[in-house]
């Protein structure tokens, strides 16, 4: 098991990857570089290989598959993530595995928001997407992680062992912040320096198409990790909707005492069903997601029992 493991998602990083190997070997000479090359056209993994790396390979394309791999096979005390374009400065790497390793944190997070990140990077819809998804998941979720898509983040090994890697591509980032709120796991922001991608490399996210699916993953979360509050926001719509449509009837019957809007008030009965359903299968999930939890609990203290007996195993190879 490896004191530090660097983890570098790769494709089509050849122009950097050198560099950000050998700037994290600097930083953490303790460390082992893993760098997972996922399809590149280019020659990142044996460029990776030569500065020192160790390089393995996803075939299914996306980051989220990629980090999904990454964390199956990769058995570390405390792990930082970080991108092969380099973005993020290896001098910050130190500060952000220090409280993993000393304070028993679950995951840091690179806070590039708080820095440089606006004036660096030259995207304004990267800017106002970041800012926004901040915005929403804070909101929502009752957090204050300070930077939710950032790809610098450093883990612990239960955080890593248990988290269920669903998405596919960028959103990742997303899922990843959501998961330790919802599962109350230790949390810390450390502020870091971002720099923009170097001229002639080019970033693999499409800002609409990319920012559409994690606007979506928010949602789709939303709705798994908060089934009462999503679906009782639908039945309060409905309940609403249902309502306004109802008035009239209700006032025409006080002044004539008749019903003239049949078809209207079948609607309407129709409206506060669905209401009611929704609201009821709120709270059928909220009881789910609970004893989820429970279980998750549960898990979390088998990948601890686990965690101890590989330190045994390194310590008595030691």
């Amino acid at each position: 098991m490896d004191k530090i493991a660097v983890l570098v998602p790769c494709y089509n990083e050849a122009q950097t990857i050198a560099k950000v190997v050998k700037d994290f070997k600097k930083e953490l000479p303790e460390a082992v570089i893993y760098v997972y090359d996922n399809n590149s056209t280019d020659n990142t993994a044996e460029i990776a290989r030569q500065a020192g790396a160790v390089v393995r390979h996803e075939y299914q394309q996306g980051k989220g598959n990629v980090i999904r791999r990454m964390f199956r096979e990769i058995d570390a005390e405390c792990y930082l993530m970080a991108d092969g374009d380099d973005t993020y400065p290896a001098e910050h790497a130190r500060e952000l595995v220090k409280p993993v390793l000393e304070k028993n944190a679950d995951m840091v997070v690179g806070d590039r928001l708080s820095s440089t990140y606006f004036e660096e990077n030259k995207r304004p819809f990267h800017n106002f997407g970041n800012s926004i998804v901040r915005f929403f998941i804070n909101q929502i979720f009752h957090s204050e992680i300070k930077d939710i898509m950032t790809g610098y983040r450093a883990f612990g090994f239960r955080f890593v062992k248990t988290f269920p890697v669903l998405s596919k591509g960028f959103e990742i980032e997303t899922e990843m912040s959501i998961h330790a709120i919802d599962k109350n796991m230790s949390v810390e922001n450390v502020i870091i320096n971002y720099r923009d991608r170097q001229e002639g490399s080019e970033s693999k996210l499409n800002t609409y198409s990319d920012g559409i699916k994690v606007l979506m993953m928010i949602l789709k979360l939303f709705k798994n990790y908060r089934p009462m509050q999503f679906f009782s926001g639908i039945a309060l719509i409905l309940t609403v909707v249902c309502v306004i449509l109802f008035l009239p009837v209700w006032i025409a019957y006080m002044q004539t005492g008749l019903v003239e809007r049949f078809p209207t008030l079948i609607i309407c009965g129709f409206i506060f069903i669905a209401a009611l359903q929704s609201f009821f299968s709120g709270m059928i999930l909220s009881c789910i997601v609970q004893k989820n939890r429970h279980d998750f609990e549960m898990h979390l203290h088998n990948s601890e029992e686990h965690y101890k007996q590989l330190c045994r195993k390194v310590s008595e190879e030691e």
